[in-house]
């Protein structure tokens, strides 16, 4: 039974990205995503590492550094940096993608597959605990798991100065305005 649900998951992801508009673009992506779920069990054994951006690396060491960044120009710029990293803040509204509802849920089939499919791969391996810890794996998630949470922590940091500083988003968050002038 267990072998059959992640074939089960796969065909209605498929089907599903038949749904919708861009049937080309949701199978791209479930079949770019498809060689990730099935190589998880590399991650269990340290032998795939995921990539930390240097931004966050930056943020950890040092979340509330505030050098060369006088300006609210060079306070937006370091937010940007920091958004390519972890993606859109809470605060700024979802940009508007175009997608059809049906193209919405055949990504939605797509992610659970896929998340099946990951389960599935990294199930089989025995004392999977133990084999991340010996391996170093589980050690690197925490690592970048502190590496996230440090840039959005300097992120909210970095918005607050700019609302002291009076600069307009996204030197501040989105829903902040000016008065009167800011710092350039």
């Amino acid at each position: 039974m267990r072998q059959i649900i992640p074939i089960l998951a796969i065909a209605t992801a498929l089907a599903g990205c038949q749904a919708g508009g861009s049937a080309m673009d949701g199978a791209r992506q479930f079949g770019a995503g498809l060689g990730a779920a099935a190589t998880a069990p590399l991650d269990d054994l340290n032998l795939r590492r995921q990539h930390i951006p240097t931004v966050l690396l930056q943020a950890e060491a040092n979340p509330y550094d505030l050098r060369n960044l006088n300006q609210c120009a060079t306070i937006g710029s370091e937010i940007a940096r920091l958004n390519e990293a972890l993606g859109a803040d809470t605060d700024e509204p979802p940009s508007p993608d175009g997608s059809f509802l049906s193209e919405r849920a055949a990504d939605a089939a797509a992610g659970a597959a896929l998340d099946t499919i990951r389960d599935a791969t990294t199930d089989f391996i025995p004392g999977r605990s133990w084999i991340r810890q010996l391996s170093g794996a589980e050690q690197h998630s925490r690592h970048v798991q502190s590496a996230i949470q440090a840039g959005r922590m300097r992120r909210a940091f970095l918005k607050g100065t700019g609302m002291q500083r009076n600069c307009p988003p996204p030197a501040a968050p989105a829903w902040f305005r000016p008065r009167g002038r800011s710092q350039r």
